[in-house]
């Protein structure tokens, strides 16, 4: 698995010391209390979160110190405005161009190469990430299921209609041909600051087909997720013998109802994350560390014995 490292973008390890928390490094007893939990669990489900593209240089929203709250007073941005007000769009978009080339070249880092390795082991039933960015697919994960969506594919508000978001980004750069803007920081869902005249200035995309409005494939704050991929996430969880959780803190219900049902199922149920989380106490296993410094030992070890 180490030889796929060289495909990590040196850029990024000094990114993690950005927005990566502190945390503490691994000791003996993590390392053998999670290659316990996984040499057990043959067919578990992986739950991912925002912490573990932290260390490819995306930052997080909750992290203390490092994470978007706590930088900036940035709010996320929310359905209902977005659906309903087109200076909301506006602003989005032409943020969103602005930091698509950085956040589209953004690259996985060890711990999505560890899942891979265990998924090609045969270990892992499904990947459910909340990341919007597609770096398990990168990386070369198969069975992916994006609960929030993703930042890759653009549809209509009114129609049928959809777009590749690089194939967008080359309609924006047509009708945006002068916008430029240097900034330090992307944030989670690959939007920057802008000024008001900046953001005035842009073009919002509209729809070809029917000239409606135009929305990433993501789950905004106040949207929900579709039926069909709860369900989906449901029956994967039923078919897993256990849940490993990795760099997620389980804030928002969409992701903490994925540990309370495997509770109820009597699944065990593993979390590494930097930081406390909503299901501490009543999950089997909580380690708190920085994911890239134990998984992709544990992936070793794990995968080898695995094809012994």
């Amino acid at each position: 698995m180490l030889k796929h490292l060289k495909s990590v973008n040196v850029r990024q390890f000094s990114a993690q010391v950005v927005f990566v928390p502190k945390h503490k490094p691994p000791n003996e007893e993590d390392f053998h209390i999670l290659k316990d939990f996984l040499d057990k669990s043959k067919h578990m489900l992986i739950l991912t979160g925002a912490g573990i593209s932290t260390e490819s240089g995306i930052p997080d929203y909750r992290s203390e110190e490092v994470g978007l709250y706590a930088r900036s007073n940035h709010k996320p941005i929310q359905y209902q405005e977005f659906v309903k007000y087109p200076k909301v769009r506006q602003r989005y978009w032409a943020r969103n161009f602005i930091g698509w080339e950085r956040f589209s070249a953004v690259q996985p880092n060890v711990t999505h190469l560890a899942i891979r390795e265990l998924e090609k082991a045969g270990r892992v039933t499904s990947i459910v990430t909340q990341n919007v960015d597609r770096l398990h697919h990168k990386a070369g994960s198969q069975n992916v299921i994006e609960l929030h969506g993703t930042g890759y594919i653009v549809k209509c508000l009114k129609c049928p209609y959809e777009i590749s978001r690089e194939d967008l980004q080359a309609e924006l750069l047509k009708n945006n041909p002068d916008m430029r803007s240097s900034f330090t920081m992307i944030r989670p869902d690959g939007d920057v600051e802008l000024s008001r005249e900046q953001v005035d200035s842009f073009k919002t995309p509209l729809c070809p087909k029917c000239e409606g409005p135009l929305k990433p494939d993501i789950v905004f704050f106040g949207d929900n997720v579709p039926k069909e991929r709860v369900e989906l996430i449901r029956s994967k969880v039923s078919s897993s013998d256990a849940v490993f959780v990795l760099g997620s803190s389980l804030t928002v219900y969409s992701s903490y109802r994925i540990i309370l049902q495997a509770k109820e199922e009597q699944k065990k149920i593993a979390i590494l994350n930097i930081g406390p989380t909503r299901a501490d106490d009543i999950v089997d296993i909580k380690v708190s560390t920085k994911c890239g410094d134990i998984l992709p030992k544990l992936c070793n070890l794990t995968t080898k014995n695995h094809n012994l």
